[in-house]
């Protein structure tokens, strides 16, 4: 049975991931994977063009993990101060969340999607926190943040 080989363009359960060259049989290629456009046929036209797509993703990658890192730091130097209303022994009446530091790195002129902002729970007390801030899939990145008295 002759096989067909194709490059993968998206992740084929049992197959292979994106870019991975494979051999399969002509009517699972026919039927299946180029028509839902999961692979391309592998001639050496599409294997150059796939190359080059590969370069420029790895490229756009290391960008903007460059930028991440940047962030990183600038993120690590700050410190924000969140003032809160608190009863006796340091409790506060509401409490401080993920959207309370996104305002207050806003306000410095740095702006994260609260969602990467990650608070296990809100803050409910008066003190000094570590909260971690996931800037990028691998660059994380920890934000100092005291919350006073009002």
């Amino acid at each position: 049975m002759a096989m067909m080989q194709v490059i993968l363009r998206d992740d084929v359960p049992n197959l292979g991931r994106p870019g991975d060259v494979v051999k399969v049989r002509p009517g699972y290629a026919r039927n299946f994977l180029l028509p839902r456009n999961l692979a391309v046929e592998a001639n050496p036209k599409n294997l150059r063009a796939f190359e080059h797509e590969k370069r420029l993703a790895l490229m756009r990658r290391e960008a903007k993990r460059a930028d991440a890192l940047k962030l990183k730091d600038r993120i690590e130097q700050l410190s924000i101060e969140i003032s809160a209303r608190a009863g006796e022994a340091g409790k506060l009446f509401g409490s401080v969340t993920n959207i309370d530091i996104e305002r207050a790195l806003g306000a410095q002129g740095v702006s994260i999607e609260r969602r990467r902002i990650q608070l296990a729970e809100p803050i409910k007390e008066l003190g000094d926190f570590v909260v971690s801030v996931r800037i990028d899939s691998e660059v994380e990145a920890s934000l100092k943040v005291k919350v006073a008295a009002e």
